[in-house]
């Protein structure tokens, strides 16, 4: 399961892109209500709030409106009824497509997504036509420079992780689920800094693509993530070396 760390990379850089846009602040604002929604305001008790509080605050959110989406996603302010949905497809090259999304009306967002998955050399697929080549991890990555393999794998392999991945100049530590929220807290306490730390769709292989192939992949996941209901795209798609500079 690997690769996780070339597509972090690019959707980072599209983050910083993204930041000066009012639709970046859309989706960390979702997140926050959609994280705070499903275990609550105590960031001790969530790690899935700690990680959106994180990300809001590194594209400036203002501290108060941070607050309001947290109170509106625990009911303490009434807000928007967000849900959130799976959509699963197939990109150009035939590369698998899970797409995240957090909405207020399923029809609207089926039909932008049918939508741009067209446009863009796609196909929307039926629920579990890909899903089965995704797993559910818990992901963090640590730069070369800062830790060892063995240094990670002194406080990782004690709480809960399942391998550690060289990823070009990072590390990737994997875990199940259900084990980020003490494996985070195990590296913490020992002082730890990731670079990165989700819980993520990885693929259990990838496809190949070529060039033209893969420009095609990153306009397509451009397009979609650049729609206000879509928070992540994960694929299987493997890009070649010259666009991942």
């Amino acid at each position: 399961m690997s690769g996780h760390s070339k597509w972090h990379n690019i959707q980072a850089h599209k983050s910083v892109q993204d930041a000066k846009k009012s639709k970046f602040f859309t989706k960390v604002t979702k997140e926050l209500m959609l994280a705070a929604k499903a275990g609550g305001a105590d960031t001790a008790l969530n790690n899935r709030l700690k990680s959106a509080i994180a990300a809001a605050k590194a594209v400036n959110l203002p501290k108060d409106k941070i607050e309001q989406a947290i109170k509106k996603g625990t009911g303490e302010l009434v807000g928007e009824s967000l849900e959130e949905v799976l959509y699963e497809g197939y990109g150009p090259g035939g590369v698998a497509l899970l797409i995240e999304a957090a909405t207020d009306n399923r029809n609207r967002t089926v039909a932008d997504v049918r939508h741009l998955l067209s446009k863009g050399g796609g196909a929307m697929g039926e629920a579990g036509c890909v899903g089965w080549m995704f797993a559910k991890k818990g992901v963090f990555s640590f730069p070369k420079e800062s830790f060892t393999e063995e240094q990670l794998m002194e406080v990782a392999l004690e709480h809960g992780a399942e391998d550690i991945a060289d990823e070009d100049d990072v590390w990737e530590v994997h875990c199940a689920p259900e084990d980020f929220d003490a494996l985070s807290g195990a590296f913490e306490a020992a002082g730890m800094t990731t670079d990165d730390a989700e819980v993520s769709m990885l693929p259990s292989n990838t496809v190949a693509l070529d060039e033209e192939n893969g420009q095609k992949l990153l306009k397509l996941i451009d397009m979609l993530e650049d729609n206000d209901d879509v928070q992540k795209v994960h694929t299987n798609g493997d890009l070649p070396d010259e666009l991942l500079v």
